[in-house]
């Protein structure tokens, strides 16, 4: 009985041992769980973020993972690191990476213009029609998708022109773009050259060797078990999608233990021979553009030269004190996602959050938990804005109708929050933050609104600074 309760003892001193490990940041500092849990949960009260799962990888493997917040807010359900959660763009790499493989195996090569794989030309093939007449298309080559150099816009619905169509906006391989739709090319042309669909590709040669079982670019059954949905900046809960149909640029299901591991064997360089490994992390395109977004911007800078941002195959590249780092992003309605990778420390951060807010926390984050700056400007993470909170009393004074003679704005309390809508302008109810006890800014517009209170106490106009106009609106109600 002694040797019984010794054991048990002795494996619950280990695993409290495992629990209180300390981990290296990148900056060759030790940071604790209960500091890493502090910080977390410190930036989401502030950001407003619904739910985050945060995985940290050191000496290559994962040392630390941990869920945070909700994966419904509305109906109250804890994330945890088991969620399936929408990885948007964190899909392209993971692709990337299958290409790269298929490259050593001889089935593609990074430099042979894809049309030479096809059937038939380009323009032919439906999705593709808008080509005709461009005959650009033939220069298009793996290397350039991997790399956001086809020319593409990032998808045709966001083409500035505003037509819908697929164009070529710059020559192939001049310039970096950020691209959804040359992903997708090279997706039909590898599904082309190896007669096998994406996922089945995926599960083969990533998903399966490297541990990733609740892991899929379709929607799958399993998953309805346990799923994170999105939240708006207003914290409310969004629709879930599921994918039935798999995209390369972001159709994929994953949890943040599945994709710490792909992160893990990465930075192993599992799966890849050592030159395709290199290529793929070597500095492809330069990227001096002001902004990533939107994608075919022409506002450039020289801020990011001294660092080198630049990107290599499937994934951003930049320079930081502690060596080279790689990195990507993503970004779908409701969900935001970050992960930044020094191999030279063999240390790795992997944020995912279904919250829109989240990206306001990011540049934070990382710094507090890698010891890194990352060129958030250029990736447009906008720190979050600090706000106070107001008792529900403060706030009464503030409910009423306002009006001038362009619009009516309706001023709720809902749940504790002070909330605006503009029927006249199409905008429904949005969150006010209180930056001051009269104060107040939105996170879904640049709007700030600044109310006057009367001898009474009530409040009796609001002063409105919506994008550079003002304008006065006062209670009706």
């Amino acid at each position: 009985m002694k040797k019984v309760c010794l054991s048990l003892f002795t494996l619950l001193v280990a695993l409290f041992g495992i629990a209180q490990k300390q981990i290296q940041k990148a900056n060759g500092q030790y940071i604790s769980p209960k500091d890493i849990e502090g910080s977390v949960n410190d930036l989401m009260k502030a950001g407003d973020v619904n739910g985050i799962a945060i995985a940290m990888i050191n000496d290559n493997v994962p040392s630390y993972i941990k869920a945070f917040g909700y994966s419904n807010a509305e109906k109250g359900i804890p994330l945890d690191t088991a969620s399936a959660m929408y990885a948007a763009s964190l899909a392209k790499p993971l692709f990337a990476y299958i290409v790269m493989q298929l490259v050593d195996k001889g089935f593609i090569a990074l430099d042979k213009p894809l049309y030479t794989y096809l059937q038939k030309p380009l323009p032919e093939y439906k999705a593709y029609a808008d080509l005709a007449g461009d005959e650009r298309w033939k220069l298009i080559t793996a290397r350039h998708c991997l790399t956001h150099t086809t020319g593409f816009p990032n998808w045709r619905q966001l083409n500035p022109n505003n037509n819908n169509k697929l164009e070529i906006f710059f020559t192939p391989g001049s310039r970096y773009a950020y691209s959804g739709e040359g992903l997708y090319l090279l997706q039909m042309v590898v599904e082309a050259i190896t007669g096998k669909h994406l996922e089945t590709l995926a599960q083969e040669q990533i998903f399966e060797p490297f541990g990733m079982y609740n892991t899929s670019f379709v929607w799958q059954p399993s998953f309805e078990k346990n799923y994170a949905v999105g939240h708006n900046m207003n914290g409310d809960t969004l629709a879930k999608f599921r994918n039935k149909e798999s995209n390369a640029a972001g159709s994929m299901e994953t949890t943040v233990a599945d994709y710490a591991r792909f992160l893990s064997a990465v930075l192993q360089h599992k799966g890849l021979s050592e030159q395709s490994w290199k290529e793929m992390f070597s500095r492809q395109i330069g990227i001096f553009t002001r902004h990533q977004f939107p994608s075919l911007n022409n506002d450039t800078t020289s801020a990011n030269r001294s660092i080198q941002l630049s990107y290599g195959l499937g994934w951003g590249l930049f320079n930081t004190p502690y060596g080279s780092a790689f990195f990507k992003e993503g970004h779908g309605d409701g969900w935001v996602h970050y992960t930044i990778c020094l191999p030279d420390k063999k240390s790795a951060l992997l944020i995912m959050s279904n919250s829109a807010n989240g990206e306001s926390i990011f540049k934070d984050l990382v710094d507090k938990l890698e010891g890194v700056s990352i060129p958030w400007e250029w990736e447009g993470y906008y720190p979050y804005r600090k706000h106070v909170t107001l008792s529900e009393f403060e706030l009464k004074k503030f409910v009423g109708q306002y009006k001038n003679e362009r619009m009516r704005a309706i001023v709720t309390l809902d749940k504790g929050v002070l909330k605006v809508e503009v029927p006249d302008m199409g905008l429904g109810k949005t969150n006010l933050y209180a930056e001051s006890d009269h104060h107040f800014f939105m996170k879904t517009m640049e709007v700030d609104l600044e109310f006057s209170i009367d001898d009474d106490g009530v409040s009796e106009k609001i002063l409105v600074k919506d994008e550079g106009e003002e304008y006065e609106l006062r209670r009706v109600k």
